[in-house]
C-alpha cells in the first residue's frame, strides 16, 4: 500500500488543523492505521492509531482530548484532527499502517510496515 499525507502547515498556537492520508489499494479495511511525529533533534513519537473497526482507537496522552483520529474505508483515507495546537507539536507528521499490528504494538512504530512521506506541522506561540 502507498500512503499520501498531506495537511500540514503553519498555525497559531490554539488553532486546528486537519492532516488526511490517501492509501491506494483495495484493502484499506483491513489496515491498522497510526499518525506518528518526529519533532526536530527528536526521536519519532506515536501520535494515535484506530483499528479497522471504526470504534477502537488509542492516543498518545499527550494529545489526549486535543487530536482525534478517524478513517473513511469507502475514500481510502484516514484524518487526524488538531485542535487547541500547541508549539510544541511541530513536527513532521507521518501516517503508517499495517495488517499485522495488535492492540499492544499499536503504539509501536516498528509494527508498521507502510509509512508516507510526511507533512509539516509548525505552530507558532
Amino acid at each position: 500500500v502507498q500512503l499520501q499525507a498531506s495537511g500540514g502547515g503553519l498555525v497559531q498556537a490554539g488553532g486546528s488543523l486537519r492532516l488526511s492520508c490517501a492509501a491506494s489499494g483495495r484493502t484499506f479495511s483491513r489496515y491498522v492505521m497510526g499518525w506518528f511525529r518526529q519533532a526536530p533533534e527528536k526521536e519519532r513519537e506515536f501520535v494515535a492509531a484506530i483499528k479497522r473497526s471504526y470504534s477502537s482507537t488509542l492516543y498518545a496522552d499527550s494529545v489526549k482530548g486535543r487530536f482525534t483520529i478517524s478513517r473513511d474505508n469507502a475514500k481510502n483515507t484516514v484524518y487526524l484532527q488538531m485542535n487547541s495546537l500547541k508549539p510544541e507539536d511541530t513536527a513532521v507528521y507521518y501516517c503508517a499502517a499495517d495488517e499485522s499490528v495488535i492492540t499492544s504494538t499499536m503504539a509501536v512504530g516498528s509494527g508498521y510496515g507502510y509509512w508516507g512521506q510526511g507533512t509539516l506541522v509548525t505552530v507558532s506561540s
